[in-house]
């Protein structure tokens, strides 16, 4: 059909409005200071001491620290309890997705709820901050672009621990295990570990995510006769364990106890007198250096608590400080999971509780970790004083080689 003159001119305007309607989106974009990131974590059950409230409260820190506020930026900060169940904490995350606008989960304590989480992020192209999570499976097999683990993670922790306890005569182990993800892939992490630094694994046991009673699992480490008993669970499954190991004379007995994962919140809520010797890997304490001791005695005035920070509270500060700074560098809010993240991993990391660190084509944060060693009573000088130094862990050794990485987004 031959286009008349005046075909012609309503097809300029109309072609011109698309493309007016687009610059305007375009700019529109570029300009969009508007932010909401949901805390999604444990509020009430076994890990909310190591997160919960503590970690909205840090979040919040990271936010007015970030001086994006003062800029102008809209920046809202939702919570949610997950209840440690994949099915709700998927939910939550659909539902914050689609109808509040979400643009960041951050946190996510419990490795099964982080995995189902880091799936659906994925689909809907938001992000997923994770700090709480451990299993190494975040940046291996299950690596995202729209995924990052900012804090640690099942290698670091067997090759801290695991490592320097057979190094140190502790060559045969038996596991209690957390039946799910995380303990499942710590024990696996530190299995590896032990055999390759010459040691032997001669069992294992799983029980219950909240379990109360560890006397059955208890009597079977015991009766194994394992010069270490490995700890593959978090929170208040490891205070339990402890408490118990503690009543059946375990210690005592000869065998060690491995804290596989402990946090500050943890040691605080067993004592001195019942945590004394504990050794652990960690890659933040609040005790640290200078940087370290300003920033937790400002948490905790603003802990629900008036707790100091654990491991994950800290990493939740410092990832969301990354993840605005990668705005702020985009100019605005494009609402695009893959693009920030990939933007996060494109300017360096600096930050005062961490340091500096590049965060991996694979999502993970390159950082040191330390080996500490839990006080005696008489050894700690002032409160919170609870942890002594070891052995400072390289970032290169605290995360799993590149080149041995599983993870589809790692060029080889």
């Amino acid at each position: 059909m031959r286009m008349t003159p005046t075909r012609r001119a309503a097809a300029f305007i109309a072609f011109a409005g698309l493309t007016f309607g687009f610059g305007l989106a375009t700019s529109a974009c570029a300009d969009d200071k508007n932010v909401n990131i949901g805390v999604l974590n444990d509020m009430s059950s076994l890990y909310a001491d190591i997160g919960g409230p503590n970690s909205v409260a840090a979040i919040k820190m990271a936010v007015e620290d970030s001086g994006l506020p003062a800029k102008g930026w809209n920046i809202d900060v939702l919570s949610g309890d997950h209840q440690n169940k994949p099915d709700v904490g998927v939910n939550i995350t659909r539902s914050w997705i689609d109808n509040d606008k979400v643009d960041a989960i951050a946190d996510t304590p419990n490795s099964g709820v982080a995995l189902a989480v880091s799936n659906v992020v994925r689909e809907k192209n938001a992000i997923l901050l994770n700090s709480g999570a451990a299993t190494a499976d975040l940046t291996g097999k299950a690596c995202s672009p729209n995924t990052i683990s900012y804090t640690y993670d099942t290698y670091m922790l067997a090759n801290g621990t695991g490592k320097a306890l057979t190094k140190a005569g502790g060559d045969s182990w038996f596991f209690l295990t957390a039946d799910y993800a995380f303990g499942q892939a710590l024990e696996r992490d530190t299995s590896a570990v032990v055999t390759a630094n010459g040691g032997k694994v001669l069992g294992g046991v799983r029980h219950p995510l909240n379990t109360s009673d560890f006397s059955s699992f208890l009597l079977q480490a015991q009766s194994s006769k394992a010069k270490v008993i490995g700890l593959a669970n978090a929170g208040g499954d490891t205070t339990n364990a402890i408490k118990q190991a503690s009543e059946f004379g375990i210690v005592s007995g000869g065998q060690k106890i491995a804290a596989l994962l402990l946090f500050i919140n943890d040691v605080h809520a067993l004592g001195l007198k019942t945590a004394q010797g504990l050794t652990f890997t960690e890659s933040f304490y609040w005790d640290l250096n200078d940087k370290t001791r300003e920033w937790s005695k400002r948490f905790q005035k603003v802990s629900p608590k008036g707790t100091m920070p654990s491991m994950t509270v800290a990493g939740n500060y410092a990832a969301v400080l990354h993840y605005l700074k990668a705005l702020e560098a985009l100019g605005g809010n494009p609402h695009d999971g893959a693009k920030v993240v990939a933007k996060m991993k494109e300017i360096p990391t600096d930050d005062p509780l961490f340091g500096k660190g590049p965060l991996r084509a694979d999502g993970r944060r390159i950082i040191p970790a330390y080996l500490f060693e839990v006080k005696k009573p008489e050894e700690s000088k002032y409160p919170w004083d609870y942890y002594k130094l070891v052995a400072t862990i390289s970032p290169e050794d605290a995360a799993k080689p590149l080149e041995a990485s599983e993870c589809p987004l790692v060029k080889k």
